[in-house]
Formats: C-alpha cells, sequence, structure tokens
C-alpha cells in the first residue's frame, strides 16, 4: 500500500464507485479503499436476514417471507431515467455489459388523495384523468411545444428565450392549472421544491424533453430503467471497470486517516500503519466528518408487500411523486416500488419505500400519506439518515467530498452531483455524448 497514486478513494458508495470508474478510464492510477468489508456503503444492497439484523436487531425474518438470498433491498432506491445523464455516464465508462437492465411499469403523481399515471405527451394529456377537458387542450399545447422545441432552431421558440424568460412565464402563456404546472414541475421535471418557477425555463423544458424522450425509448409505462437485481450491481461493475484500467481495491481497511500537511492539503491516507500518498483525495462525508455540515435528514419506511400497490395497474415496479403542496409540506414524498420481476425479492413479493426529508421530530409519521398508498403491509422497517453537504473549498485542500442521499427515488440530482465532483476533480467537462443505444431494457413481464 506505501505507494504513490494519482487519486484516493475513499468509500465504496455509488458516487465513489462511479467516480473511481472515470478517473480510472481517463488513465490516472487510481486506489479504492473502503472500511466496511462490502460494496456500496450507504447505498449497498441488502438481503433479508441483513436487513432484520440492521434494523431489528436479534429478530428471525418468519419463513412467510421467504428465502433471505431472493432479497435484495437496495438501501438508496433510485431509478434510472432511460435517457438520462446516469445512463450516459453507464455508457460511457462502457459498464453496461456488466449490467442488465428492465424498464420500469409505472410513473404516478398524486394528486388530491389519489394517484394518476403522469402524462408526458400530448397524447397522454388528452386521455389523462388528472385534468378537465378544457385543460387536457391547454396542456396538450404546451406539450407539443416542448416536444417540438429544438434550441438550434429558433421557429421552434415561439419568440420566447428560453434562457432569459422564468418558467412561470413560459408556462403562464399557455394557462395552465396550479395542478397541472405542479405534476409538471415535480413529476415530469422532477424538481424538489418550486424556486424553478423563477428561474431560466431552459432547464425546466430540458428536463420535460429527457423525460419524454426516456418514456418513449422502451415503450414502458415510465420513463425509468432499473438493474436486475437491484443497485448493489452498480459498485461492482464500476469497481470491475476500475479494476481493467489498473485501479487497485481495498476492502476492510481500518481508520483510514486523511494525512493533510501543515498547509492543509492533503497528501495521503494512513491505515493498518501504512500511508499510500496522492494528491487528492475523493470520498463520502463519513470519511472527512469536519469538512461537512448536516443538512437535513431523510426519513424512510422500509416495506414488504405480496401485492403491487393498489390503483397502480398492478404494477410490478413503480415511482410514485407526493408533490409537497398535496401533504401542506416544504418537501416532496416518493414512493418507490420493485419486486419479483427485476429480482429483488422471492416470488410474489415486493419491496415499497417511501421516503421524505423529514421535517418534524416525529418523521415516522410524516411518512403516513405514502403509507396509506401501500394497502396491506407484511413486514416494515423505519430508518432516518442525517444528510452532510460538504463545507470545504477542495481548491484549497484537494479533498473533494460528495454530498449524502437525498430522498428522491431517482437518479437525477445524485448524478449532478457526480458530473460536477468529476469537472472540479479533473479541471475538465465530462463527455456524454454517446450512443444511447447501448444500454437497452428488456420489457417487463408479469
Amino acid at each position: 500500500m506505501d505507494q504513490e497514486y494519482d487519486v484516493i478513494v475513499l468509500g465504496t458508495g455509488l458516487k465513489e464507485c462511479i467516480l473511481s470508474g472515470l478517473l480510472s478510464v481517463d488513465g490516472l492510477k487510481v486506489l479504492h479503499m473502503d472500511r466496511n468489508d462490502y460494496y456500496g456503503g450507504e447505498s449497498s444492497s441488502l438481503n433479508l436476514v441483513q436487513l432484520y439484523k440492521r434494523f431489528k436487531g436479534n429478530e428471525t425474518p418468519p419463513e412467510s417471507l421467504g428465502l433471505s438470498k431472493e432479497y435484495n433491498v437496495d438501501m438508496i432506491p433510485k431509478f434510472m431515467m432511460a435517457n438520462g445523464t446516469l445512463v450516459r455516464v453507464l455508457i460511457h465508462a462502457n459498464v453496461t455489459k456488466y449490467l442488465n437492465f428492465k424498464a420500469v411499469d409505472g410513473s404516478f403523481v398524486y394528486n388530491k388523495g389519489k394517484i394518476y399515471k403522469v402524462p408526458a405527451t400530448d397524447v397522454e394529456a388528452l386521455t389523462s384523468t388528472l385534468m378537465g377537458l378544457f385543460e387536457k387542450r391547454r396542456a396538450r399545447k404546451f406539450f407539443i411545444y416542448v416536444q417540438d422545441y429544438d434550441e438550434s432552431d429558433p421557429k421552434s421558440h415561439e419568440g420566447l428565450d428560453l434562457n432569459k424568460v422564468t418558467a412561470r412565464e413560459v408556462i403562464s402563456k399557455y394557462g395552465l392549472d396550479d395542478s397541472t404546472v405542479e405534476f409538471i414541475g415535480h413529476a415530469l421535471a422532477l424538481h424538489r421544491d418550486d424556486s424553478y418557477l423563477d428561474k431560466p425555463a431552459m432547464d425546466t423544458i430540458k428536463r420535460m424533453k429527457v423525460y419524454a424522450e426516456s418514456l418513449a425509448r422502451f415503450q414502458s409505462g415510465s420513463p425509468y430503467i432499473y438493474p436486475l437485481y437491484g443497485l448493489g450491481e452498480l459498485p461492482q461493475a464500476f469497481a470491475r471497470l476500475s479494476a481493467v484500467y489498473g485501479g487497485t481495491y481495498m476492502l476492510n481497511k481500518p481508520e483510514c486517516k486523511v494525512e493533510l500537511n501543515e498547509s492543509g492539503k492533503v497528501y495521503g491516507v494512513t491505515s493498518d500503519g501504512e500511508t499510500a500518498r496522492a494528491q487528492k483525495i475523493v470520498c463520502d462525508p463519513s470519511y472527512l466528518p469536519d469538512k461537512v455540515k448536516k443538512v437535513g435528514r431523510v426519513a424512510r419506511a422500509i416495506c414488504i408487500l405480496s401485492h403491487p400497490i393498489p390503483d397502480t395497474n398492478k404494477s410490478h415496479s413503480v415511482q410514485i411523486i407526493l408533490p409537497q403542496n398535496q401533504l401542506g409540506r416544504k418537501s416532496d414524498m416518493y414512493v418507490f416500488c420493485c419486486s419479483y420481476a427485476h429480482n429483488v425479492a422471492p416470488k410474489g413479493k415486493y419491496i415499497a419505500i417511501v421516503s421524505t426529508e423529514a421535517e418534524t421530530d416525529n418523521p415516522q409519521v410524516e411518512l403516513k400519506p405514502g403509507m396509506d398508498l401501500l394497502g396491506t403491509v407484511d413486514e416494515t422497517f423505519f430508518d432516518i439518515y442525517d444528510r452532510f453537504e460538504p463545507v470545504n473549498n477542495p481548491l484549497e485542500d484537494n479533498c473533494f467530498v460528495s454530498s449524502s442521499y437525498d430522498a428522491t427515488t431517482h437518479f437525477e440530482s445524485t448524478v449532478t452531483d457526480v458530473v460536477a465532483m468529476y469537472s472540479k476533480i479533473t479541471g475538465k467537462e465530462l463527455d456524454l455524448t454517446v450512443d444511447l443505444s447501448a444500454a437497452s431494457a428488456a420489457a417487463e413481464q408479469s
């Protein structure tokens, strides 16, 4: 271990593994270490015995839940947008050959106590029960504008400079109701609050286009895909990639103390009395607690069901977004569901996870609106974890710390952090012009 590396990566969470892989592909000499004896860190996947051990101590899982080894329960469950940035990163790094994806059945939004399929195209707008007749027509016109918008073709702009006009101004041109704006902003463009309304509209329009293009990609009921056997496959795929390019992996390394010189710059990492030297460190917040601040808490309920979530067309896999204003909250709530169809549970079993940013001292109660959508639940595991963000300046100390995972059940915010970190570490933009057909996904089979 007493060697010189370009970068040392600490922790094998999804963000760290993606960065390790990308940096290795770039030709950097990477050492990747983890204090745990398993891959994944906070974003690991657990079997049933591990799930009980983590959340219920010495309790033994009942036989009715099936074989432990057939469970792959993701601790940070997130779907991938089929044409989204993460899929582009996977293709760029050529790790899709290690993964098998399956399309996700449904994408729903919560409105006035009920759930509805998220309409994303002009055709879906006309058939959606989420809107009245006249609102459907207005939404259809807006969706056609979004679909036809081409940044390089001024004719498609309808006189609007989306880098200057706000999302609110564009939407008001079409006279859309507040509830329509709500599902467009939160369930289609995947914004986490309403601040986007007063920012340039370009970002929102691009997000909507990615959603619609992803939806069209596999002709399933949602724009999302998900790996068979869950996300636990992802860190291992990037570990393989890094190894192919000469990266070194070391699990079960105690302490992993980051060493700083007198001027506060990193020069290496010490473990087991040996120091590996490097000019740059990449890590999750747990390795450098004095360089992060707590910014919130995520509450979640991990539930095992014996049926699909009601009113989702018997979907084996689904995302439901509960917009904050529907719940009188400051943050959205998310429901993630996957099943034996994605090989994450035994035959006939479903894993549903409800998550949100905790806003009170009683987060279990906060999760009730999402829990109420699930129907009968066989078993529930409640959890809450602190969310951290870096406060250091990596240009001064060369410590590149990732942010904790948020409550969302999609990857868009997570991969934004990864791409931004890559640019800071390397000083260059990540080229994501790739052939998207390199990632295929089988359609869902009942």
